[in-house]
């Protein structure tokens, strides 16, 4: 069993190599708009997610804490597709989204801006012009959206298990070398790498509660679980705020106690 995340430079062939790679493990192949989809049934609409993660972060248009948010409606989205532990997903930054805490293979697929260019040529019907004008735009995106959140740029190859040059790896032995390296015991989940999936999955569902009850979503916090035990800090903006947060915690499946230590009072959001 692993986890595979495929960080797919636009119009890099990332989506063909995870589809492939997905049938020959029968593993489901998850997509970023599978994503978003799935993070609409935690009533987010759409417009709301792609303003977090593509539009440019304004403190005078979120709320506090909102973008943050956010990003954990998505996190719990695809935790809970690849909670039986198999999963392929091809899409910008779900080795970020999934952290570092457990059996995941993280790849990046690059190629050269030409051939990423005759590729938006043809996808699109577009100009050279309008195809190099496409991938500048979303390469911009990309950067400027993991450096906000995370403080790193996503093309950093340390980022990444392996990192596979298009040009240079046909697709087939592309995909045969990622059905390896699945096999391999560094990719394979012990009890301490489920124990930290199961964590990580309930630490943004409590998240996602938090933040779409109309009680609690006006606070900024941060949400840590061990075995069902969650610890929630962060600052309210009243004590009835405060006093709100471990009951809505506590309507999380798989929340046991309920340590708050939230207190009242504000700060910048950056």
């Amino acid at each position: 069993m692993a986890i595979v995340t495929i960080s797919r430079g636009t119009y890099s062939g990332a989506k063909t190599i995870a589809e492939q790679l997905a049938r020959e493990l029968g593993y489901p192949c998850v997509s970023q708009e599978n994503i978003f989809s799935a993070a609409k049934d935690f009533g987010v609409p759409e417009s709301e997610i792609n303003a977090a993660l593509i539009k440019p972060p304004s403190i005078l248009r979120l709320s506090p804490g909102k973008r943050t948010a956010i990003l954990n409606v998505i996190r719990a989205a695809l935790l809970k597709l690849s909670h039986d532990g198999n999963l392929v997903y091809h899409g910008f930054a779900g080795h970020l989204l999934l952290g570092g805490a457990f059996h995941v293979l993280r790849v990046r697929v690059i190629a050269s801006m030409e051939y990423r260019i005759d590729a938006a040529m043809r996808r699109h019907a577009a100009t050279r012009e309008q195809a190099i004008a496409r991938i500048r735009r979303r390469d911009k995106q990309s950067v400027y959206w993991s450096r906000y959140l995370y403080g790193v740029d996503w093309q950093d190859p340390t980022l990444y298990d392996i990192v596979l040059n298009i040009e240079r790896i046909s697709i087939d032995d592309a995909v045969q070398t990622l059905v390896r390296m699945t096999g391999l015991g560094s990719f394979q989940p012990d009890e301490a790498t489920r124990q930290a999936f199961d964590d990580l999955l309930l630490e943004s569902l409590v998240w996602a509660e938090l933040h779409l009850n109309p009680d609690t979503q006006s606070a900024d916090v941060r949400v840590e679980a061990q075995n069902g035990q969650v610890v929630i800090t962060g600052s309210a903006g009243s004590e009835q705020v405060v006093r709100a947060i471990p009951d809505v915690a506590r309507r999380v499946k798989g929340v046991g106690t309920v340590m708050c230590e939230v207190g009242v009072g504000s700060h910048w959001y950056w």
